[in-house]
């Protein structure tokens, strides 16, 4: 099978761009929304006191843009976020930023954000952004990819034997909260949208 038509039998994403759009002018104007979505999903930010990673409502901004733009568009939100953060705008949690950040303990986490919105934006062009289930299932997977990126970085502060106690325990049960947030708003999203199948 060609490229061009795999790519014609992809889903549309629920933030898919009509034909007649240009396509440069729109695909920038949502990466720059996407970058703010995220930005203000950061500054929902807990700090507590058995972790040095606080507790945000970024990984929910991160996965809904993701799987809402898709492969492309979303991986351009994430580089762009991670971008913008890094040249000095305080868009990462509790309005950090700057280059050091990178080097800092959430680092990890931060660079898994990529690939996880690439991930679900796949899955989404396949059609599992349109059921609760499959919903559940692509934003547990992305979150898997976020926790491996920072568990990997993570356990250079605080050693293997801690980095599950303090990279991840802590924030499974919020991430199941806002998994179960995604899992009601897409599929709700797409019938709003009047395009579910």
């Amino acid at each position: 099978m060609s490229m061009s038509s795999s790519a014609r039998t992809l889903a549309p994403t629920l933030i898919s761009l009509p034909a007649a759009w240009p396509r440069a002018v729109s695909s920038a104007a949502l990466v720059a929304i996407g970058v703010a979505f995220i930005g203000l999903s950061g500054q929902f930010s807990i700090r507590i006191p058995v972790t040095p990673v606080p507790i945000t409502g970024q990984t929910l901004g991160v996965l809904l843009v993701g799987i809402a733009y898709g492969t492309r568009l979303g991986l351009a939100a994430g580089v762009a976020y991670a971008g913008a953060g890094a040249v000095g705008m305080p868009i990462f949690a509790g309005g950090a930023s700057g280059l050091a950040t990178f080097t800092g303990p959430s680092a990890g986490y931060l660079i898994g954000f990529v690939p996880a919105m690439a991930l679900v934006g796949a899955l989404a062009e396949h059609g599992w952004d349109r059921r609760p289930a499959t919903t559940v299932a692509a934003m547990v997977l992305g979150n898997i990819v976020i926790y491996a990126g920072g568990v990997l970085w993570l356990q250079t502060f605080v050693g293997w034997d801690r980095v599950l106690a303090l990279g991840v325990l802590p924030f499974l049960l919020g991430d199941a909260i806002k998994i179960a947030i995604a899992a009601a708003a897409l599929p709700l999203a797409w019938r709003l949208r009047g395009t579910r199948r």
